[in-house]
């Protein structure tokens, strides 16, 4: 074999292997909040990497736009129209993800953000924020990630030839480094790691090793929910958001499509012995002091 040839099929040997370890062909993704900036984002990099993709979130047409644009990219995807505390539609939904595919690979928890009521105003008291306001966050971000899991693992568990599927759920910096102002929130992120790693042991030790749960702590990026906290009117900076730039050294806010190498990796094979973690990707503001 000539050198040419031999360096060829080296790096199809190599390619080959890679698609291996971090292809997601034929797998069932489920991905709630899927109607988000962040949420579809990754759905779209989920189709990308191969999976058939189901859209999971309350506004349908939000959801059909996203499916619409994983499909005329070539790939599969269905719209899931649910609530992530009705556990009555979380049950519809993954009956109607199994009567289209068969089985559920993975879930991606992506539901959640800030309930703008219960973020405290600025100058304004911790005291003075409803406890009605900081339920509805503590549900929405830690309800918002138990609740599909109970329901959408429960396909996982009945999977054959064996119990398999991977759950990634999405944290917060805000889960670690509590940030001021955002005290239900807060917790509830710091309640989906805690979550995390005990579903992670819970799911291994009763029913096998091909099932793990893991998570994302995104840094800044702007979405829906955030956006009013960090950007002004006109385009510029508030006050928190600059404070936020100026504590992450990358200098910027994340961009959505940032989170896809972490978030394919941990569902691939490639992540096989990974499990109970909660993978920063922050542009470096949790390893910065800010001196």
């Amino acid at each position: 074999m000539s050198d040419a040839n031999k360096e060829h099929a080296r790096r199809s040997v190599s390619q080959d292997t890679l698609h291996t370890l971090f292809g997601l062909d034929e797998k069932v993704a489920i991905v709630t909040g899927g109607t988000g900036v962040l949420g579809a984002a990754m759905a779209r990099g989920l189709a990308q990497a191969g999976a058939r993709v189901g859209i999971l979130g309350r506004r349908r047409h939000r959801a059909e736009e996203v499916a619409q644009s994983i499909e005329q990219a070539g790939g599969q995807a269905l719209v899931l129209p649910a609530d992530v505390l009705r556990k009555d539609q979380l049950e519809a939904a993954r009956d109607a993800a199994l009567e289209r595919w068969g089985r559920i690979d993975i879930l991606v928890n992506a539901a959640g953000g800030q309930v703008p009521e219960a973020v405290q105003p600025e100058g304004g008291e911790f005291f003075d924020v409803p406890a009605e306001a900081l339920l509805k966050a503590i549900e929405l971000n830690l309800l918002g990630t138990i609740l599909p899991s109970q329901v959408l693992a429960a396909a996982m568990v009945r999977q054959r030839p064996e119990p398999s599927g991977c759950i990634v759920n999405i944290s917060s910096m805000s889960a670690q480094r509590p940030l001021t102002r955002v005290a239900g929130y807060a917790a509830a992120k710091a309640g989906v790691d805690n979550f995390t790693r005990w579903l992670a042991a819970e799911l291994a030790r009763r029913y096998g090793a091909g099932l793990r749960v893991n998570a994302i702590a995104p840094g800044f990026f702007l979405a829906e929910h955030n956006r009013d906290l960090l950007i002004n009117p006109d385009g510029s900076l508030t006050g928190r958001g600059q404070a936020i730039i100026d504590h992450t050294p990358a200098g910027r806010f994340g961009e959505p499509d940032e989170l896809l190498g972490t978030l394919i990796w941990l569902c691939s094979t490639g992540a096989a012995f990974v499990n109970g973690i909660v993978v920063p990707v922050d542009g470096g503001f949790s390893a910065f002091s800010g001196v």
